[in-house]
């Protein structure tokens, strides 16, 4: 903890405790209003401005938020303190009220502002924090350890995010995404390229800055591999037509990387794809998803089916297929597949695929369907087994060190977490930088 937070810290207490420290020393009424006067006026300085921040925007939103915090929770113990010393010094029941009151206001007032800027600003905190801020915010001693940690969490993405930005600054010149095809990022089985929600979190954003020119597929949520790629592949034309490009560079996902490949091999879409890219892909399927539709009853199904369709429908999907986009995620329907669908010559192949390392590692479904997949598949993200990610020469398997593990959401910054040890938002960088270094 600086220096410069504990004089800050002092200074807040005294302007909070204005009123009875101006009593131990003057009798003069005037003099004790002209003390509060000047001690509000100093709190809401502090308020306003609690610290320098190196970055604006969001970023320095959080770190004036969390100096502000911590400026709250030095002065609110110091308060108790010297509102006890107060009571059983005799300064008088008048003298601890008034006192009281004001400090209480001002103190309110700079965890209200703190607060919101945190809740507003940060995006680590996420909803289990932010959730447990409000419901615990009453309970003594709980909330001082909540607040604490939920502290840690902003000050580490303070920190983080301080890094990164300075590292495209540094880089800003290089353009090393700016790849000679632009890219066409392709969405999973159960998604919409959405612009108030992207699906790629903060990757796209971060890939711009460095110089690429990103797309997206846009097909629909739910449908059968064939359906989406025949989606894809007008996509691609139109992209091509409108950008005169010749190519694109596919960067899909999951369900999107069968997509992909069945528009480029089956669909004629190969002299307009220059490289295809698969994150976590079931290429050969999951033998979990053979097993539910096998044992599900009918009526089952179709009734799970005909409300996601309809759930689907309304977020903008004009024909959406449970049954079939499930059905070819299945291993028997996968290996029909590559039966068929082979590479296509003069095309460039990578894939990419991650695991958990545990049920405990990923964020609600994927701790809950980890097991599951474990027990028929192997080794997975909590829904795609690693043997069933490769395909291509080139297969790039991320895992960080200890116990988090990535997950089918994380690899595409799903969650907008950051995970220690892998940087999301960087590792597409280098994912994309390679795609220009080879002339893509």
């Amino acid at each position: 903890m600086g220096v410069s937070l504990i004089i800050k810290a002092l200074l807040a207490f005294a302007a909070a405790n204005s009123y009875a420290l101006a009593a131990m020393y003057v009798s003069s009424l005037p003099l004790k209003i002209l003390a509060v006067a000047a001690g509000v006026i100093f709190s809401l300085v502090l308020v306003i401005y609690p610290c320098k921040s190196e970055e604006g925007g969001r970023l320095g939103r959080i770190h004036r938020g969390s100096c502000l915090m911590k400026l709250f929770l030095l002065t609110f113990c110091a308060d108790i303190a010297f509102n006890i010393y107060l009571g059983v010094s005799g300064r008088g029941w008048v003298t601890v009220l008034v006192n009281s009151i004001i400090a209480a206001l001002l103190l309110a007032l700079m965890f209200i502002v703190a607060a919101v800027r945190l809740y507003t600003g940060s995006v680590q905190l996420g909803i289990r924090w932010r959730a447990a801020g409000m419901l615990l915010a009453l309970i003594p001693v709980v909330n001082i350890i909540v607040i604490i940690h939920m502290l840690s969490l902003v000050d580490e993405e303070y920190r983080f995010e301080c890094e990164k930005t300075a590292l495209d600054r540094q880089r800003a010149g290089e353009r090393v995404c700016a790849t000679k095809y632009p890219l066409l990022m392709v969405h999973g089985v159960f998604f919409r390229d959405m612009k108030l929600i992207n699906y790629w979190g903060r990757i796209p954003a971060e890939l711009e800055r460095n110089g690429a020119k990103v797309f997206y597929g846009k097909q629909q949520s739910a449908d059968s591999v064939e359906g989406c790629a025949k989606e894809l592949v007008g996509r691609i034309n139109e992209i091509v037509e409108q950008e005169g490009c010749e190519k694109v560079n596919i960067i899909a996902h999951s369900k999107g990387g069968l997509d992909s490949r069945y528009a480029v091999s089956l669909l004629g879409a190969a002299d307009k794809v220059a490289s295809i890219t698969t994150i976590n892909t079931p290429h050969r399927g999951c033998q979990f998803a053979d097993y539910l539709l096998s044992k599900a009853p009918e009526g089952f199904k179709n009734a799970v089916a005909n409300k996601y369709n309809a759930a689907l429908k309304k977020l903008g999907d004009s024909a959406p297929d449970f049954i079939s986009a499930v059905t070819d995620l299945t291993a028997s329907a996968c290996e029909e597949m590559n039966k068929v669908c082979k590479d296509a010559p003069g095309v460039y192949y990578r894939s990419v695929g991650s695991r958990s390392v545990s049920a405990l590692g990923g964020r609600f479904p994927m701790n809950l369907s980890y097991h599951f997949v474990k027990y028929f598949d192997g080794p997975n993200d909590g829904l795609v087994s690693v043997e069933s990610m490769k395909w291509g020469d080139d297969f790039r398997f991320v895992e960080p060190a200890g116990k988090r593990g990535i997950t089918h959401a994380d690899v595409i910054d799903l969650n907008r977490e950051n995970i220690k040890g892998f940087d999301v938002r960087e590792y597409y960088v280098s994912l994309v930088s390679e795609l220009k270094e080879k002339g893509f």
